[in-house]
């Protein structure tokens, strides 16, 4: 997963650099942010001029699916002291959680969760400083005939069809893919907010129907 990690990574390197932002600046928000998703999505509206409230919402919705990790991850590491586990949670990511999840689909007692954990996601982390950094420095210098946003948009299919394992997630991703082409002609992105609003209204009301399903049977 690195080469994917690597490519997104320059991406967003590259669309930082391409931003106007400083690259003091560029290189503390991919340190603190290290969320790709969340900077190519802010990105684009810092640009235009947004309202920053517009900016939060569109960050804040494209980093939920942070949260739903979280609840997967609690029963691994319930056990462990609060500090240690807000600290593990810097270093959540997509890839490493694909990982982690393949590994460890049930919370067994006596392997080290996290030291599981920890070898993908510092992987992760330098990887992916490494990639971005590198974008920011040499973004100008880096042609476009290099289809590097074709090979990020690539990793993040690949990561994102490891996670669709039932017929329901497979359709909330179709709900999402439709309301996100559909409502492309909003401006400042707002598209990206239709379509999470979308998938999470269909999973809400999947669930629904599951546990109305499960109390009417015998």
């Amino acid at each position: 997963m690195a080469i994917g990690i690597g490519a997104w990574g320059l991406v967003a390197g590259v669309a930082m650099a391409k931003s106007g932002m400083g690259l003091p600046l560029a290189i503390f928000m991919s340190v603190v942010v290290y969320a790709g998703s969340a900077q190519i999505a802010a990105l684009p509206l810092i640009a235009a001029g947004a309202p920053i409230w517009v900016v939060w919402v569109t960050t804040l919705c494209v980093s939920l699916r942070f949260l739903a990790y979280s609840f997967h991850y609690r029963p691994y590491f319930a056990h462990l002291p609060r500090r240690q586990r807000l600290a593990l949670s810097l270093l959540m990511g997509d890839s490493n959680f694909a990982l982690f999840i393949r590994r460890f689909p049930e919370p067994a007692p006596g392997p080290r969760h996290e030291d599981y954990f920890l070898g993908c996601a510092l992987l992760t982390f330098v990887v992916w400083q490494a990639a971005i950094i590198t974008g920011i420095v040499a973004g100008h210098v880096i042609p476009a005939e290099w289809g590097l946003g074709f090979a990020g948009t690539m990793a993040l299919l690949a990561l994102t069809c490891t996670q669709l394992r039932e017929p329901s997630t497979w359709v909330a991703a179709i709900v999402a893919s439709c309301a996100a082409v559909a409502a492309y002609a909003l401006p400042l992105k707002l598209n990206i907010v239709v379509a999470i609003a979308a998938a999470v209204a269909f999973g809400v009301l999947a669930d629904h129907a599951r546990a109305v399903r499960a109390r009417s049977r015998p």
